[in-house]
């Protein structure tokens, strides 16, 4: 697209000078010109042609002066670049033209090799602006589409913990804290039927929208598999199967999905690769389940998973977490550790839920302090009150 510039001066020659010296230009469609004889007529043509790049304009002019029109054009476009045109001997008018955001000045007479060099310059200037803006606009778009689907993620894990019948001596809660606008951890837990809940914590690798995305197929697939087995690693088994065919950037999940017996307290699991969860008493006595870890889903769609089983006693809780908890870091780069997450466990036995799962996240938050979250954090905790 041709460069626009306004040239305004009372000069009729100018003109004619300017149209001979850039004629090749002109005639290219680099540049286009247009002439105003003072500033007022030069306003009233940029109100029409918002589009202008350059204005080239005499600081000693009729009706309007150069410094007044250089204030009033500032108006009109902020990316539009003022060359101001001056004897050599007026700097005082120059420096106060610059002052008031010109954005260079040539001498009278005019050096129009000069004048074609800081036309040129400010071109690429205004180039580069554009560009700037157009990217500053696209950063915003991806914002507002980061904070709706960061929204939506957080519309789809489960928000309701009243979950259980009426007469139930069990309560659950759960919070996950993303690190960024969308997470790559998730929960769930849903009513197989009036007797069994599943429960499943997840973790997908990598970070960002690819994780985002990838999390929500893991927990869809588990949900919609959920209600088709009875067992927890046949279930593991087919959504491993799933996640492994056409997955071209190699993304996993670690994932770890039980299913509660609401009458007898008994507990069958199956762990894809996940971190342990374990089983606190009323006396505080904490005991990691037993392992039967396998692979990450979405690796090896040939693993075989397999189950096993507990009990969770009353006044026992359940506590499953992502390694956002221990992995997270302090001012000297040190980890908040496994052992420190199990003393915070045992010290909130005996709350409710949602009081344990709060002592977590405060306890983590106190340890990292104002540095950044690194990773996102996910914590569960189902209990079985006496």
């Amino acid at each position: 697209m041709a460069a626009k510039i306004l040239v305004v001066d009372d000069e009729p020659q100018l003109e004619r000078l300017i149209r001979q010296r850039f004629r090749k230009k002109i005639k290219e469609q680099e540049y286009l010109f247009a002439f105003a004889e003072d500033g007022p007529q030069a306003l009233a043509m940029l109100s029409d042609n918002t589009d202008t790049d350059i204005v080239l304009t005499d600081i000693n002019m009729p009706k309007m002066d150069g410094l007044t029109f250089l204030m009033k054009l500032n108006k009109h476009n902020t990316n539009l670049k003022a060359i101001m045109v001056s004897a050599y001997g007026d700097m005082k008018n120059i420096r106060t033209a610059m002052n008031r955001g010109a954005y260079d000045f040539v001498t009278k007479p005019i050096d129009f090799d000069d004048l074609e060099a800081t036309i040129n310059k400010a071109l690429k200037e205004l180039e580069l602006l554009k560009i700037a803006d157009e990217t500053r606009e696209k950063l915003s778009l991806l914002q507002q589409e980061l904070t709706v689907a960061s929204e939506i993620q957080q519309s789809i894990v489960p928000k309701n913990f009243d979950i259980f019948p009426n007469g139930s001596k069990y309560e659950i809660c759960a919070k996950m804290i993303p690190a960024s606008e969308v997470s790559g951890d998730f929960y769930d837990f849903f009513m197989l039927d009036k007797e069994r809940l599943g429960l499943v914590i997840g973790d997908v690798s990598g970070k960002g929208m690819p994780a985002a995305l990838f999390m929500a197929i893991s927990r869809t697939l588990l949900r919609a598999l959920a209600t088709k087995h009875l067992s927890p690693d046949k279930c593991l088994n087919d959504v491993n199967y799933l996640l492994s065919q056409d997955n071209p950037k190699s993304m996993f999940v670690t994932l770890f999905y039980a299913v509660l017996n609401i009458s007898t307290g008994e507990i069958e699991y199956s762990n894809g690769g996940h971190n342990s969860p374990s089983i606190i008493t009323a006396d505080s006595d904490l005991s990691p389940l037993n392992q039967c870890s396998g692979c990450a889903l979405g690796v090896n769609e040939d693993f075989e998973y397999r189950s096993e089983k507990t009990i969770l006693e009353p006044g026992s809780s359940l506590v499953l977490y992502t390694d956002g908890i221990p992995e997270a870091i302090n001012s000297k780069n040190e980890a908040f550790s496994e052992d420190r997450m199990i003393k915070i466990f045992k010290s909130a036995a005996s709350r409710t839920c949602d009081q344990f799962i709060q002592t977590i996240i405060k306890d983590v938050n106190d340890y990292t302090g104002d540095l950044s979250q690194s990773d996102d954090i996910t914590a569960m905790v189902l209990k079985r009150n006496m």
